[in-house]
């Protein structure tokens, strides 16, 4: 519903499982092992990242996954290089061993990652790390969690986190969630559901069974909802989703179509654009009062609107000048302007977490673009394109993007991109997909 017209309109954590509970900060001395992600890394930083050793079957076994999901992780970001396991010269079993730094750069290592997990008599597992310069010998940073077995997983992406913002300066975004609409079918009769995974594609799971279609799902800031819209009984309307307890949630009683919701930054609200009598336009809602208000007030469509990460703005494309264009305007209303003059028309802007950018999927000479623009419009910046490129969604450090690729033959996936341009990278998916939406980071 938000989408440029070349093609057609395009949603455990119950479970969330006690988290880690982190049990000691291991003293460090801050080295000087640094990656400026603001260039677009083209050399990524050589790491080492030796198994977790362990005392027992469990934690061995743990052990081996940890340090796997922690290198996919890193590897993954494209800022970091992780090193061939046969190539270490020096076995590190646990955290009491010293690193013999020269046997590290006689690899070229500069990053060491040690680690360990321990059994504890409760039942849980403590798993330990230090990340060290090889050069310089000094810890970076070092830390410690106690969890259950089953939530490894979780405590691996934390752990790359860790190291991400320990070399880089910045947060992470391992341990995130991404919904999306799952495909199956021939095109005449597409099933779209919705469906939830961990960033990097594992635990797949579907939230809803395919009876309606879905579209355009949108995190909660708390990560435990999702808006999105649902042909529910084949009328198109905004819908809410509790992940923890599966429960659905009419949003509004409006008279005419509602469609293209997302939150507002402190969750209170959700804006949304709404079809009557064939004029589109923005409202808000208060989801503590359920009232509802007019944004925008043109005859024109105006749809696809983003608030700022401060909720004093919000953009979204408008057809207003002629073609579909960027524009911003104040949290009431007030105050539109447009923001997009390139050639080409724009539409599904989303404002980035960290506030710099807004990205958008723009139209021009039959081909599609994903790209970022400062919000007054300028810095325009084409990260990728292709046949159909669309719904960019925002990392929640808003360093990486993801978005859907849809090829000649109409087969869509999910891939991501570091906001440089470089970095792309297809997500797996155990069908076709498309509508990503990034969470922010796990609570």
């Amino acid at each position: 519903m938000t989408r440029l017209a070349k093609g057609k309109w395009r949603s455990t954590l119950g479970a969330m499982m006690a988290l880690a509970v982190m049990v000691a900060a291991i003293p460090q001395a801050r080295a000087e092992l640094v990656i400026d992600i603001t260039r677009g890394v083209r050399e990524p930083m050589p790491i080492a990242i030796p198994v977790f050793g362990g005392t027992d079957a469990q934690s061995s076994a743990m052990g081996r996954d940890v340090v796997g999901v922690v290198s996919n992780d890193l590897q993954g970001s494209g800022l970091f290089r992780v090193l061939d396991p046969a190539a270490y010269i020096q076995s590190l079993p646990n955290l009491a061993v010293q690193p013999q730094f020269a046997d590290w750069r006689a690899i070229n290592a500069q990053a060491l990652v040690q680690g360990e997990v321990q059994p504890q008599g409760d039942g849980r597992l403590r798993v330990a790390f230090r990340l060290w310069d090889v050069f310089s010998g000094q810890q970076v940073v070092g830390r410690a969690f106690l969890t259950q077995g089953d939530n490894w997983r979780r405590v691996s992406h934390i752990i790359a986190d860790e190291i991400y913002k320990a070399i880089t300066g910045e947060e992470g975004y391992f341990d995130t969630r991404v919904v999306y609409v799952a495909e199956t079918g021939p095109k005449t009769n597409r099933v779209k559901k919705l469906a939830i995974m961990d960033q990097d594609g594992a635990n797949q799971r579907n939230l809803t069974n395919g009876e309606s279609m879905v579209l355009t799902p949108r995190f909660s800031p708390t990560a435990q909802e999702i808006t999105y819209l649902s042909y529910y009984n084949s009328v198109p309307r905004v819908y809410l989703f509790n992940i923890e307890t599966g429960r659905r949630e009419l949003l509004g009683d409006f008279p005419g179509m509602t469609f293209a919701p997302r939150f507002s930054p402190d969750g209170n609200k959700v804006i949304m654009s709404m079809a009557l009598d064939g004029n589109t336009e923005i409202y808000e809602m208060d989801l503590r009062t359920r009232r509802s208000s007019r944004l925008t007030n043109h005859p024109s469509i105006d749809t696809s609107p983003s608030y700022a990460p401060d909720g004093r703005q919000i953009t979204f494309n408008s057809d207003r000048g002629g073609a579909q264009q960027i524009y911003v305007m104040n949290a009431d209303g007030s105050g539109v302007q447009r923001i997009s003059f390139g050639d080409g028309r724009y539409a599904t802007p989303v404002w980035s977490p960290r506030g710099d950018l807004i990205a958008f999927t723009k139209l021009k000479g039959g081909r599609f673009f994903i790209g970022a623009m400062r919000p007054d419009g300028s810095g325009e910046k084409i990260l990728t394109e292709g046949f159909l490129v669309e719904g960019p969604t925002w990392a929640p450090n808003g360093r990486v993007l993801m978005f859907f690729r849809q090829d000649p033959n109409g087969r869509t996936t999910l891939h991501s991109i570091d906001v440089t341009g470089y970095n792309e990278r297809q997500i797996s998916t155990p069908t076709e997909a498309s509508d990503p939406a990034w969470s922010p980071l796990l609570p």
